[in-house]
């Protein structure tokens, strides 16, 4: 009972060393898939409160894409440059790597400081049933999507701990994490490996003030499902399921600058879990009260 006590004040501790990012001025956020989508947009949520950012992408180019936009922002908009005169800064990472990603977080500590925020948003997506998904791309999928994020999560998390004064994780899951979709086996898996593994990390570093949060969006404006690999179909049939799946985004998607400011607001609110989106919203909660449901669902195509 005595070491149940003294955890639970362990964490309150935690969360009022926590408390000092409610003000993101002047700290130094991280962001892994930053060349485009949820990343980029994330990355100037975080410049629009003040923070200096590093900006990652396998594609180099984008990155530094990103990093030359946050650097000349509109005037209105503030931002990092308003307040220091430029602070973005564009690196090349493949967080599938873990070593590539354990040399990142190194130079990222010697030239900018241990990070306040780590945003672990890379990801990719393919499109097909398991059975005919090949092994290897399942296998990259879950390279990228879940260990990269668990790469992440080491190489900061230990910078953090290390420096004692607290932080955030932030690592971007999606809706797919509790819904079921035969068309999307292996991104779906990846993104509930994720979801899972963020709330284990939670309880682990909410004692040293570190909090973590996962964010699950549903269809948002982004080229990532709309140009995904397709597996497992021919060539016309490949490009009729693209031209519905990009009809849908059309009809339903969502702008990524509103994740972005999710993201800010998780960060600030240490917030576990936050789903973007009435519709991903809808999904959490009937994958609570009706399971059956959602694996009903499940038997169908995601864009029917």
């Amino acid at each position: 009972m005595g070491s149940r006590i003294a955890e639970m004040r362990r964490w309150r501790a935690g969360t009022v060393v926590h408390q000092r990012l409610h003000d993101l001025t002047g700290t130094l956020a991280v962001v892994t898939g930053a060349g485009s989508g949820i990343g980029r947009a994330t990355a100037r949520a975080f410049s629009d409160v003040g923070a200096i950012v590093v900006v990652a992408d396998r594609n180099l180019d984008t990155a530094r894409e990103t990093a030359e936009m946050l650097n000349t922002p509109d005037p209105q908009a503030g931002g990092s440059r308003a307040v220091y005169g430029g602070g973005a800064h564009a690196y090349e990472l493949d967080v599938a790597d873990e070593e590539q990603v354990r040399r990142f977080a190194a130079t990222v500590r010697s030239q900018h400081g241990v990070p306040d925020v780590l945003v672990n948003n890379a990801g990719i997506a393919v499109i097909g049933t398991f059975t005919g998904t090949p092994q290897e791309t399942f296998e990259h999928v879950m390279d990228v999507n879940f260990w990269g994020v668990v790469y992440g999560c080491r190489a900061f998390g230990d910078q953090m701990l290390e420096r004692g004064t607290g932080g955030h994780i932030v690592n971007v899951a999606s809706a797919a994490a509790f819904t079921p979709q035969k068309s999307l086996v292996a991104y779906s898996t990846s993104k509930a490996a994720v979801l899972m593994f963020t709330d284990c990390l939670r309880a682990e570093l909410m004692g040293h003030g570190i909090g973590v949060s996962a964010i699950c969006p549903g269809l948002v404006g982004t080229n990532l499902v709309p140009s995904a690999e397709m597996v497992g179909l021919g060539v016309r049939e490949q490009r009729k399921l693209r031209e519905r799946v990009t009809a849908l985004y059309r009809t339903r998607s969502y702008p990524p600058q509103k994740v972005g400011e999710a993201i800010v607001a998780a960060v600030r609110h240490n917030r576990a879990l936050v789903t973007v989106m009435p519709e991903a919203k809808a999904r959490q909660w009937i994958s609570r009260l009706a399971p059956p449901a959602m694996r009903f669902g499940a038997r169908f195509e995601p864009d029917r």
